[in-house]
């Protein structure tokens, strides 16, 4: 490790070294969450709907074909709104059906997404109490030193108590960020699935 690094999460004390395991973690949340989007087909769209207008204009083996093999949340909810319909079900079983199976990818989506949720709680509550630690050992000193006491040592007490709390802000604002977007694209995703699972039914009068 970098002994620049070192001397860092030395003057910070345990609650830097909380955080600092904390930015690890929060990035690494964020680099997977890209990537179970991106597999889930987050941002893929035209497949689902080709198969929905496909569907609409009666060729239903057509929808199938274009959704077979696909593993996205949008061709799976689309996938079984449609064999729901093929299938002997009558209109109330289907779309409770269907409304399963989209919750269930809409789980899928959002799994991750608490845990930035409490990341970006507690970071910065860990450097405010790293910061709060920090300024009692100062003025403990301070005290301690009596008319002795060094306005300069005392100054140099605070600011190193201070990184915890700029230390929890910095990594708990690219988390609030990253949840915000995250949040945002499973909303997406919700409404995509609402909208093609109500097509396909109201295509065939269910």
């Amino acid at each position: 490790m970098d002994t620049e690094l070192m001397a860092f999460l030395l003057r910070g004390g345990p609650a830097l070294w909380v955080i600092a395991a904390l930015s690890i973690l929060t990035m690494a949340l964020i680099l997977w969450k890209f990537w179970d989007l991106a597999r889930l087909g987050a941002w893929s769209r035209t497949p689902s709907e080709q198969a929905v207008a496909n569907w609409q204009s009666g060729a239903s083996d057509a929808a199938l074909a274009r959704l077979a093999g696909r593993t996205g949340l949008r061709a799976q909810v689309s996938r079984r709104a449609m064999e729901t319909h093929l299938a002997p079900m009558d209109a109330p079983a289907a779309r409770e059906e269907t409304a399963r199976v989209g919750k269930r990818a809409m789980m899928q989506a959002r799994r991750g997404l608490r845990a930035l949720e409490l990341i970006a709680t507690i970071a910065p509550l860990i450097g405010l109490l790293g910061t709060v630690l920090g300024m009692i050992e100062a003025f403990q000193a301070l005290q301690a030193a009596g008319n002795r006491a060094d306005p300069a040592a005392l100054a140099g007490g605070i600011w190193q108590a201070l990184l915890t709390t700029a230390a929890g802000m910095a990594v708990a604002i690219p988390a609030a960020m990253a949840l915000s977007w995250f949040e945002i694209i499973c909303d997406r995703v919700q409404l995509d699935l609402e909208d093609l699972a109500t097509r396909i039914f109201t295509a065939r009068g269910l």
